[in-house]
């Protein structure tokens, strides 16, 4: 078995390890650093870290403050809160004047499963991702978390980087190629491409395993940044497949399926099929509720059989 790691965790060590190298990077949490473990961040470097509260709006209003200062702000809530309470700034203040601004939205999807669909995040990427000049990324696993940690302060503007609570089997060595922009075939296929993004990307793996052993070839692609997203990836697995599955923890609306459908749509037109949340999510396991959602390997693997057959 892969091992695993709570992507929260990985998050945490690594803004630690960028506020070593880097004096600029400041970071602002709304009451919930140790469960985004933030907290190490200020633990370290308590001059540079604040907690304004329950106050997200405050915050990323803070956040806009430090970055027109010449800081590099790195704020931290739940998904679902810094994309809906803290939106107005977000828009009005960050994504108008293009400011260095990192927005982490942890927790997202349906991972703070105990919570309920209070805290669920699945509506975050929609948010964001129509704002002119953001870059979306969303990351699989910790080594990933990192590399996109380190990347987003060498990015002009803002960036919403959307974490996981959950452990993640580690799917990539420490050597990685990351680049944002820039999507990943983690395995080659020609029946038909999975594109997945964040802790989809090893149900996707996952689906593809199953798949093999009834003779169907599928290709997996970690879509890592949803905008701007590989369009020459996309049209490749296109070209070369010839039918397509997206697979993400967020509403069909708005997210990854839309964003590929949208390229696929005017450039390689091929049937797509969308699999993610079309409802509210309830409280309980997380495996489990991913499971009634129908983003667990197998559910994966059924969908892409019947695409294949025509249904």
């Amino acid at each position: 078995m892969a091992k695993q790691i709570a992507i929260r965790d990985a998050f945490g060590a690594a803004l630690k390890k960028l506020g070593e190298v880097n004096e600029r990077v400041v970071a602002l949490e709304a009451d919930v650093g140790n469960s985004s473990k933030s907290i190490l961040f200020g633990q370290a470097f308590p001059d540079r870290y604040f907690n304004v509260g329950i106050a997200e709006l405050n915050m990323t209003s803070m956040a806009a403050g430090l970055a027109l200062s010449g800081m590099i702000p790195y704020v931290n809530t739940f998904a679902t809160f810094l994309t809906s309470r803290a939106l107005d700034p977000v828009i009005s203040l960050i994504a108008y004047d293009h400011l260095d601004v990192k927005l982490c939205g942890t927790y997202s999807g349906l991972s703070d499963s105990f919570d309920g669909a209070s805290h669920h995040s699945i509506c975050d990427l929609s948010a964001v991702r129509s704002l002119p000049g953001m870059t979306v990324i969303s990351v699989c696993d910790a080594v990933e978390t990192e590399k996109a940690v380190f990347a987003a302060a060498e990015l002009s503007g803002p960036v919403y980087l959307r974490l996981s609570r959950a452990p993640a089997p580690v799917i990539y060595p420490e050597n990685m190629d990351f680049q944002v922009g820039k999507g990943i075939i983690l395995r080659e296929g020609s029946d038909i491409a999975i594109l997945a993004t964040g802790y989809m990307v090893h149900k996707a793996l996952e689906a593809a395993k199953m798949l093999e052993k009834k003779g169907i070839s599928a290709r997996v692609a970690d879509i890592h940044t949803i905008s701007p997203i590989d369009r020459d990836l996309l049209i490749d697995c296109a070209k070369t497949c010839g039918k397509i599955i997206t697979v993400e923890e967020h509403s069909i609306s708005g997210g990854l399926g839309s964003a590929v459908c949208e390229v696929l749509s005017e450039t390689c037109p091929v049937p797509v099929k969308r699999l993610g949340l079309t409802e509210y999510s309830e409280s309980g396991d997380y495996e489990e509720i991913l499971e009634k959602a129908g983003l667990s390997g197998a559910c994966i693997a059924e969908k892409a059989e019947k695409l294949i057959k025509g249904n």
